[in-house]
């Protein structure tokens, strides 16, 4: 399977914000690098609840999910 391209990752970055963009404790959603490919990263403030599922890759881009707390401006 070839590598994944940056427009890959952008479109599945634009899928990820329609997905996610109900669940509260979704802070962001960006793009980032795994394992030299480029994924999406999704940053949380705090764990999801029971029953609430991430997918683990959308239109064969992986999302990387992390709990980073709330996030503000300085």
């Amino acid at each position: 399977m070839p590598p994944v391209t940056l427009e890959q990752a952008q479109a599945a970055k634009q899928t990820a914000l329609q997905r996610f963009g109900t669940i509260g404790q979704v802070v962001g959603v960006g793009i980032t690098r795994v394992a030299g490919e480029y994924a999406i990263k999704v940053n949380l403030s705090e764990p999801v609840g029971p029953g609430t599922e991430l997918p683990t890759e959308i239109d064969g881009v992986r999302v990387r999910v992390e709990v980073t707390g709330t996030i503000r401006a300085r």
